[in-house]
């Protein structure tokens, strides 16, 4: 059974950073596709941004200017980070996995962002 564990959420102050990371219970190359989705309250969950197997990222637009997606394959980890927060931020984020015909998900991290 996949895993993936999140970490990395809290409360920050707007124009602060936090750095998420999602560890797979699965060597990362066994994925198509590793990213990041949240959900904010009130709201449908989102796409934030992604990473392939070959290393090619893909971000939400209004997102793109901000937010850095990365991945280390010795730990099997995918990192989001997200600087110059803001309220509107605030959600849970979730990471995903693919493989054809089935998505993984885990159990998500919360993310305030608060004055």
């Amino acid at each position: 059974q996949v895993q993936l564990v999140e970490s990395g959420g809290g409360l920050v102050q707007p124009g602060g950073s936090l750095k998420l990371s999602c560890v797979t219970s699965e060597y990362i190359f066994d994925f198509n596709e590793l990213g990041w989705y949240r959900q904010a309250p009130g709201k449908e969950r989102e796409f934030v941004a992604s990473i392939n197997r070959n290393g090619r990222t893909t971000y939400a637009d209004s997102l793109k200017d901000r937010f850095t997606i990365s991945r280390d394959t010795a730990k099997n980890t995918v990192y989001l980070q997200m600087n110059n927060l803001n309220a509107e931020d605030t959600a849970i984020y979730y990471c995903n996995a693919k493989i054809p015909f089935r998505d993984y998900w885990g159990q998500g991290t919360q993310a305030t962002v608060s004055s």
